[in-house]
């Protein structure tokens, strides 16, 4: 067994895009150049998520807009899936529905309960054009599918109805971001 680099151990931390930049909003370019400057996207993502103490995190959310997310992820058994994909496709997302806790890195300190399918198949390539194919169930599926709603400009507030939604909205318009935030999701001013 050969000694690999720690995901990140290079790579410098960037920091965060939150709600309401226009580039976390947008649909992510696909990447189109695999040289030096996307495996540092790429080591620059690892360390990143790991100083924000998070479980997976898109390129937008460090201000890139291309089609790149990094996880380093449990799923329900306790079992570590750590990885990246460039140029993802949710290929698969089913199985049961599950209304369950999820935050983001770019809506620091809060949560709300979130719909995602219980399974959730993602394909791409690697850094050096590989192709890889990531499958997940509970927790892991729900990165999966939180990842690559980012990719299209979307956030996990998007999905959270009712008085969950309200609730939430509540609680970003008390951020210093919150107003460019709820505005961002379609929502009117106080």
């Amino acid at each position: 067994m050969r000694n690999r680099p720690i995901p990140g151990s290079s790579g410098r931390v960037r920091g965060m895009t939150l709600l309401g930049a226009p580039v976390l909003h947008a649909p992510c370019a696909p990447v189109t150049d695999f040289g030096p400057e996307l495996a540092r996207l790429v080591e620059d993502m690892f360390a990143t998520m790991y100083a924000a103490n998070g479980v997976g995190l898109a390129a937008n959310q460090v201000g890139e807009g291309l089609r790149v997310f990094v996880y380093d992820c449990p799923d329900d058994e306790d079992v570590r899936h750590l990885g990246h994909v460039v140029n993802p496709r949710l290929v698969e997302a089913d199985g049961d529905v599950f209304r369950g806790p999820e935050g983001c890195l770019s809506l620091p300190g809060l949560e709300a309960p979130t719909p995602r399918y219980d399974h959730a198949v993602v394909e791409g390539v690697t850094v050096d054009g590989s192709p890889v194919r990531v499958e997940g169930t509970g927790f892991f599926a729900r990165c999966l599918q939180h990842e690559c709603d980012h990719l299209a400009g979307g956030v996990y507030a998007d999905l959270v109805t009712g008085w969950s939604r309200r609730k939430l909205l509540r609680k970003i318009r008390k951020e210093p971001w919150g107003t460019k935030g709820v505005e961002a999701l379609g929502e009117p001013s106080p």
